[in-house]
């Protein structure tokens, strides 16, 4: 059976990361979301995929090619314009070609497991359509779905309040189709939202009595990255399942616990201390002396200099870290330099957890513990100091000593001007 995997939006709530990248190309625990993705169908038995692409398609294609380094046989389907899921199969039905098929989001962390019970319930039940639920805490962040007792979908409600909710189930957009959910998407109009969703082609299959089953997956099989912060969780999800190896050069004195990968050509010097689970790829270059504490992972050339201190973070490729500095629970972009003393604050003096901007809108992250978001080919100064929760623009400047307490749009400097008394010594 073939898997259709969408992969065509940008992730707009994922900006400024995205700006540069597609939203399934961002790299935690060392690959890409969507690579994290492509292996898990390939363990669950899956060696045909069709991917969806439309945003920044070229980088996807550029990467995976024919999937021959994967083990996958690859094609493309190129979505026109981005409305919605319901739209994006219909650009992936012609290499389909009438057969059943899996569908899946490509912004999806799940295990091979997760796909292997949606396919074992649809031989058993050979029903139209087959979806994954998992259980939730807040049923207004998601597409929830009713079930009876023998697991038949009787609906599926978007985004109901706790009280209103049936159940808390919610849709993990992992399916098993039939053909027909082609007939029936061409069917449906707009959402309130805008956009086409399959969830609506799989209520007209059921209003036409069509059978439709969901297999109910345990929550910590499957992580849904949404909000800039998630890649945070992300990263963790990857790294605590990840089978590590230490192959590069560890100089006398540098100090491994716990899980912990070293990359062959990656570099650990003298003194350094790594706390796993952490993920150093190749051409790094970690130390002297230097602290790199749990759930961090260091992009390919990226240079972590002297008595730095890494916390809970994701270092994108090439970016370099001056001496002194402190990361902490951030993301960075690639091709960033951060200046000596440059520091991420990640928590408030209130104790409260983190805001931040998405999408112009001021979110709760829920975490007590967050620092920045760089885009790539930020700069800063010696002793540049971002507070909790800001993001930065790609492209930017930032001055030595500068607080920057506010979002930066792309392409900004900042710079501050002092008050300068010049007196002469007699």
């Amino acid at each position: 059976m073939k898997a259709v995997v969408l992969a065509a939006g940008e992730g707009s709530r994922l900006r400024p990361l995205t700006l540069t990248r597609p939203k399934h190309m961002i790299n935690v625990g060392g690959k890409p979301i969507l690579e994290h993705c492509l292996c898990a169908l390939k363990d669950a038995g899956v060696r045909e995929v069709i991917l969806v692409v439309h945003y920044m398609a070229d980088v996807i294609k550029r990467y995976f090619g024919s999937g021959e380094k994967l083990g996958l046989k690859i094609e493309y389907a190129y979505q026109e314009e981005v409305t919605g899921t319901g739209n994006a199969i219909g650009a992936a039905e012609p290499l389909v070609n009438g057969n059943n098929f899996m569908l899946v989001y490509g912004d999806l962390l799940f295990t091979p497991e997760v796909a292997k019970r949606a396919f074992e319930l649809y031989l058993r039940k050979n029903p139209s359509a087959v979806l994954t639920a998992v259980p939730v805490e807040k049923t207004e962040e998601y597409g929830i779905v009713d079930v009876d007792a023998e697991g038949r979908v009787k609906r599926i409600i978007e985004k109901p309040s706790r009280e209103e909710s049936p159940t808390n189930l919610a849709n993990a957009g992992i399916y098993i189709f039939s053909k027909e959910i082609f007939d029936k998407a061409k069917r449906i109009k707009a959402s309130p939202r805008g956009e086409w969703e399959i969830t609506d082609a799989i209520e007209l299959l059921i209003k036409d009595n069509d059978q439709v089953f969901a297999v109910t997956i345990e929550s910590d099989e499957w992580f849904d990255v949404g909000r800039p912060w998630d890649l945070l969780d992300a990263n963790h999800w990857v790294l605590t399942r990840a089978e590590h190896k230490v192959l590069g050069t560890v100089e006398a004195g540098a100090s491994l616990i716990g899980p912990v990968t070293v990359a062959k050509t990656a570099r650990v010097r003298s003194g350094a201390y790594i706390e796993g689970p952490a993920f150093i790829d190749e051409g790094c270059d970690i130390g002297p002396n230097c602290y790199i504490r749990p759930c961090t992972t260091i992009g390919k050339g990226a240079r972590i200099g002297n008595a730095c201190e890494i916390k809970n973070s994701i270092i994108m490729d090439w970016t370099h870290i001056g001496h002194l500095s402190y990361v902490g629970d951030s993301v960075i972009g690639e091709n960033c330099n951060l200046g000596a003393g440059t520091i991420t604050a990640n928590y408030r003096f209130d104790a409260g957890s983190v805001k931040m901007l998405v999408k112009d809108k001021l979110m709760d992250s829920g975490r007590r513990k967050l620092g920045a978001v760089l885009g790539d080919n930020v700069k800063t100064g010696i002793n540049a100091l971002f507070m909790p929760g800001v993001k930065v623009g790609n492209n930017c400047w930032i001055g030595p000593n500068v607080v920057i307490y506010r979002d930066l749009h792309p392409n900004t400097a900042v710079f501050l001007k002092q008050n300068v008394e010049e007196r002469k010594l007699v």
